[in-house]
């Protein structure tokens, strides 16, 4: 059994930490905050005794072999350098870094220790997504040359996560960043990406839509397109659409978890709603479901001593996609992502 600490008790990790109950053969032993009624809180609602206010305390007097991290991003690297001087296996939240040189010291940190590092990027984890990236990765339709990823919502996340309006990155950075990951999973690594961002709603600081063109190795494209400033009926939040064209075929993954295949041979719909666990509630179950998808996924590659899917090292090149997709919108042309 794997031995688990949490640092950052906050919104999202309440869901981090069912999920964490839910896995096979690992569990969260010890939890940190720094705001004691989060701490509490997640203590008494998770029977976990081992309570913290310091890191750092934490993992020099619990006895762990992994360390969850889901705190803000200017905390992370630290964190992780931390974990990875205690020979701590690592999962990160995303996004990863504020630079690509932090995401790259952290990497380079965990790898130096010989441990797992994996980033908690788990829109790809949702069942729905998974089986598209499935289907396109099986052959369904033919090597694609075309994707759409969409995600436009008027959907209130301020509510539960005020910082994100204060946050003079918004969109790309919280949303955008889990699209263009998918876009990766789909269609392999983009070296070119043309990005226009606004700020449609006044009352907050960073840009809520964003446009995004990518070109990805051998020529396919993909456009990945985030709103939170749209208005719509039914309200299709948290769901992201895809559409992908392939030389033999179309996928689409419609409102609804709707996922269609169609080619020469004829059309087929199936139902690819993801499980609503006990613990989940809606509209927020396929994100809730994921996240104990990714964190099983975790536990295996450490125990099979592979690379996770999702590694800090991949990572690197969906964090530098969000760079270079604001370098784009600041400079209005196409960025190489090399660049960055």
């Amino acid at each position: 059994m794997l031995r688990g600490g949490l640092i950052g008790c906050g919104f999202f990790a309440m869901n981090q930490l069912h999920g964490w109950r839910e896995a096979s053969r690992a569990r969260i032993v010890a939890i940190c905050d720094r705001d004691p009624a989060r701490l509490a809180e997640a203590g008494d609602t998770f029977g976990i005794a081992a309570r913290y206010d310091d890191a750092a305390r934490m993992l020099a007097e619990e006895d762990l072999d992994f360390v969850d991290i889901a705190t803000t991003v200017g905390s992370h690297r630290a964190l992780v350098e931390l974990a990875a001087d205690r020979g701590l296996h690592v999962i990160c939240q995303k996004p990863l870094a504020s630079s690509m040189d932090d995401a790259r010291a952290m990497v380079a940190a965990v790898a130096a220790a010989g441990r797992t590092f994996m980033v908690h990027e788990n829109f790809r984890w949702q069942s729905p997504i998974r089986a598209a990236i499935e289907a396109v990765r099986g052959g369904a339709i033919g090597t694609p040359f075309f994707a759409r990823a969409s995600f436009r919502s008027g959907y209130d996340v301020f509510s539960g996560q005020p910082y994100l309006a204060t946050d003079e990155r918004f969109i790309v950075q919280d949303l955008g960043i889990h699209v263009l990951d998918i876009a990766r999973a789909l269609m392999g690594d983009a070296v070119r990406i043309t990005a226009t961002m606004q700020r449609v709603n006044p009352a907050i600081r960073g840009e809520d839509v964003a446009t995004m063109l990518l070109v990805h190795d051998g020529g396919a494209t993909s456009v990945v397109d985030c709103s939170y400033a749209t208005r719509r009926q039914p309200e299709t939040f948290p769901e992201t659409l895809l559409e992908v064209d392939g030389e033999a075929g179309t996928l689409r993954l419609d409102a609804g978890y709707r996922l269609t295949v169609q080619t020469a041979e004829g059309s087929e719909t199936r139902d690819v709603t993801p499980r609503l666990a006990d613990w989940a509630e809606r509209p927020w179950f396929n994100i809730q479901e994921s996240v104990a998808s990714i964190q099983q996924h975790f536990v295996d590659c450490i125990e099979a001593g592979r690379a996770p899917e999702t590694s800090g090292a991949d990572n690197l090149s969906t964090l530098a996609l969000v760079e270079a997709a604001y370098l784009s919108a600041a400079e209005g042309r196409s960025v190489d992502v090399s660049e960055v």
